[in-house]
């Protein structure tokens, strides 16, 4: 029948068809009975997902501002995935289902490039039967039922390896030059999906050149960089924007994973036969056994020449090619030292063509192996997908792998603890302390449980150092607590969930039980940073109708303060108040307290209503500033339009005191943070390492980092009024430019700055760092001239000065900076 079937003109089509309905279909049954929540990393990237689709429900695709916002919100991962992803997350409600439809896309890329490849290789039998093979193998079959990168990943990259293939067997010109782009083409989407990419075919592209240049086909030589010139445009806008971010990826990717889970070092032999040890694990012996015994038995003239098609000879250079492809990924693998079971999937459809030419080496009258491996091999692969009663011996037996069951219990109710928090405070945005850290239940699982409403949530890890955690206590109004074992969480982030419940200033909110039988508890502050009430209120600009705070306060120490903002609740959302403490004897002498109402937090109002924000916070008065009454001044900054009202408020004033005593205060808000952080940028590299240390808590108190943007448009404004403090202020502004990654912005601020502080090498070495930063050589060269004429022997000026000139192209001049200023000692 199937000889039949192969001998119509729509005989392979349909198959294939049937093959990728069938092996979807599968995958759709085994999702529909998984009660499975998408665990850390499946979380993460379903997160991005949200976030595209956020993004794509209103593109401006002629600004170039929307397509730079739009690249960096997957600032660590290129964001192919998530965007085609995320029309199919818009569809309903969390979970990791929706986002999987996009499978059919890459099984379909992924059917078509296996069956080209065997088929150009060897036959049109191996190219069906390794399809047959790949989508029965169980690693490929579990990758397919997790969100991750690797489905695309693998698709684009046996699609650019099977256009190569093609490209290199193609005998016209016209179809060398196609196959040659369409291969750059796939291999730019690879890049657009997953940085590894170039791992799998690092060797095929380099022989492939090494034997254009040796066979002297130079036209061939063309063609294939001329491909590769095709692939720049699709990856090159993610790259140029956030490639700063590669060098941490690689090392969070690889050696700190590494070192936590005891991979063997790439110096031992375990580190080289890893991978091959795995392969029973990741096939299965149905898929081994049966092709290898066919090799041997071909090899041993066990099977009539006249039947096995193709013979040895013929395909010998098709396995030379595959085993050239195999061997290379291999070693790539093998060295880096994280080893990962998902890092050797691209080789896993390459094998299934080996296995595909092993087992059809069984003919004539053993014909009926190759169908009753495929038999068995169909019955192991439901029994490891689905609990058929007496299976597990037989199915763990054959294909060593864990069994890949459904789950049909819900294992934490993650959409509840979200919609109870968002149901206490409704007009605020919940910033999630998570404790426990298990698959079910961790902070990447319900950060993305609050981005599925509207980003109205953030689930955040908590600090694994015990001052830190101390500071993350204060910081956070929110916390998830569970008792029994919290797997993956420290034992002081554990510790701090016990205090927590133990703590007077937390209330329970709700508990639930869990199929285990443990509890989790979520908690919120009896006195929170933010408070929102109803008011009978409702103006357009806010009315600072009550301020709290201690008559007097010494300066250089934080000082609680309370504002009791009213007003209209959209029109509070919207804007920024500037604060002045002034001195009332001498107007020339102030500190700021600028913010937004509701330091960030506050959402716009769903009905037109008027609202009460109570912010408790702390100013922090400057240590140098003299005793006496300072009074509160106010206005009203829209930052659309940048134009400011002022606003009219109380008679408000506060005695600094050096004998005063001070008094107990929680943290000073973030922009107010963020101000003094940045006068430490004068220091350079060691003001820098507390600057990053900081804010990295501050990112993580503030998910949305609203701060800077309010930092950045409070300090704009104040210094477009010509302010006495004008280099504190713009190295402020300089620090919130940097943070917001905004090139042009930062290097305005920068340009500013050198100006205002001429004297201070560091200065120069930022606006130089910003311009290397947005790929400008030749401007970085130019603004290290200062620094190196104030600094010449220090050696992060000269570090920059090396990378300025070899961005350039000055190779030799680069080189003898880094000799010469003994960079390499």
């Amino acid at each position: 029948m199937v000889k039949q079937i192969l001998s119509k003109s729509w005989g392979v089509p349909l198959l294939l068809a049937l093959v990728w309905l069938g092996s979807n279909g599968l995958d759709r049954l085994w999702l529909a009975m998984d009660q499975t929540v998408p665990a850390w990393d499946q979380s993460n990237h379903l997160s991005y997902g949200l976030e595209y689709w956020q993004a794509l429900r209103s593109p401006n695709l002629l600004s170039g501002e929307w397509w730079r916002s739009f690249w960096m919100l997957s600032p660590k991962y290129p964001p192919l995935t998530y965007i085609v992803n995320a029309p199919f997350q818009g569809l309903d409600g969390p979970g990791s289902d929706l986002a999987l439809l996009s499978n059919w896309l890459w099984s379909g890329i992924l059917i078509l490039s296996v069956y080209g490849l065997g088929k150009k290789l060897f036959s049109r039998e191996i190219g069906l039967w390794a399809v047959a093979i790949m989508v029965l193998i169980p690693r490929l079959i579990h990758s397919r039922l997790i969100v991750l990168l690797d489905s695309p990943l693998l698709a684009f990259t046996l699609l650019s390896f099977t256009c190569l293939t093609y490209w290199k067997e193609a005998k016209g010109r016209r179809s060398q030059w196609l196959w040659a782009i369409a291969a750059g083409v796939s291999l730019g989407l690879g890049l657009l999906s997953k940085q590894s990419i170039i791992f799998y075919l690092f060797f095929p592209l380099v022989g492939l050149g090494l034997w254009s240049i040796w066979t002297k086909q130079w036209q061939r030589l063309a063609q294939l960089l001329v491909g590769l010139l095709a692939s720049i445009p699709l990856w090159y806008p993610w790259y140029r924007t956030n490639w700063i971010y590669l060098f941490s990826t690689a090392q969070n990717s690889n050696a700190i994973p590494a070192t936590l889970e005891g991979d063997p070092p790439i110096n031992t032999l375990a580190a080289w036969t890893y991978y091959w040890q795995d392969l029973p694990n990741a096939l299965s012996w149905v898929w081994l056994i049966p092709p290898l015994v066919g090799v041997i038995l071909s090899l041993l003239n066990r099977f009539p020449a006249s039947l096995q098609i193709p013979s040895w000879r013929e395909a010998k250079p098709g396995l030379l090619w595959l085993g050239y492809y195999y061997g290379g990924t291999y070693l790539i693998c093998s060295a880096i030292q994280n080893k990962d079971d998902r890092y050797i999937l691209p080789y896993l459809p390459i094998v299934a063509i080996f296995l595909a030419f092993g087992l059809t080496r069984w003919c004539g009258r053993w014909l009926w192996v190759r169908w009753g491996t495929l038999a068995i091999a169909i019955l192991i692969t439901l029994g490891n997908l689905f609990p058929i009663p007496g299976s597990n011996g037989i199915v763990q037996a054959l294909n060593p792998s864990v069994l890949f069951r459904p789950d049909f219990v819900l294992p934490a109710p993650n959409t509840e603890v979200i919609t109870t928090a968002i149901a206490t405070t409704p007009e605020q945005r919940i910033n999630l302390g998570v404790i426990p850290n298990t698959p079910a239940v961790n902070p990447n699982t319900l950060n993305y449980y609050g981005a599925a409403e509207n980003f109205r949530a953030y689930g955040r890890e908590l600090s694994r150092n015990g001052e830190i955690i101390q500071q993350d206590q204060q910081n956070f109004d929110w916390f998830l607590t569970k008792t029994g074992d919290n797997y993956l969480a420290d034992p002081i982030q554990v510790e701090l969930g016990e205090t927590i419940a133990q703590n007077d200033d937390f209330a329970a909110v709700q508990a639930w039980s869990l199929p285990n039988g443990d509890e989790l508890s979520l908690w919120h502050r009896r006195q929170p940073r933010i408070e929102v009430k109803p008011s009978p209120i409702n103006t357009e600009l806010p009315q600072l109708t009550q301020v709290d705070l201690p008559a007097s306060a010494p300066p250089g120490q934080p000082v609680p303060i309370t504002y009791h903002w009213q007003g209209n609740g959209d029109r509070l959302s919207e804007g920024i108040v500037l604060l002045t403490w002034e001195n009332t004897a001498n107007p020339g002498q102030v500190w700021f307290h600028d913010h937004a109402i509701g330091l960030g937090e506050l959402l716009p109002s769903v009905e037109d209503q008027g609202v009460e924000v109570v912010e408790r916070t702390a100013m922090l008065p400057p240590a140098d500033l003299p005793p006496g009454n300072y009074r509160l001044k106010g206005q009203w900054l829209d930052p659309s339009t940048m134009t400011a009202q002022p606003l009219s408020l109380p008679d408000i004033t506060l005695t600094l005191d050096a004998n005063a005593p001070a008094l107990p205060a929680p943290p000073l808000d973030f922009v107010s943070q963020l101000y003094h952080l940045a006068q430490n940028l004068r220091q350079g590299i060691t003001g820098l390492e507390p600057v990053f240390a900081q804010v990295d808590r501050i990112n993580l108190y503030d998910p949305r980092h609203d701060y800077l943007r309010q930092g950045d448009a409070s300090w704009t404004y104040r210094l477009s009024q010509n302010p006495v403090d004008a280099l504190s202020l713009t190295y402020a502004q300089v620090l919130a430019r940097v943070l917001q990654e905004n090139p042009p912005e930062a290097i305005a601020a920068l340009q500013s700055l050198v100006t205002l502080d001429p004297q201070n090498p560091y200065a120069h070495a930022y606006l130089a760092f910003v311009h290397l930063y947005d790929w400008q050589g030749y401007q970085g060269e130019q603004a290290l001239k200062p620094a190196l004429a104030l600094a010449p022997d220090n050696p992060e000026i000269n570090g920059l000065q090396a990378i300025a000139l070899f961005m350039q192209g000055k190779i030799w001049p680069a080189w003898q900076t880094v000799q010469q200023s003994g960079l390499l000692n």
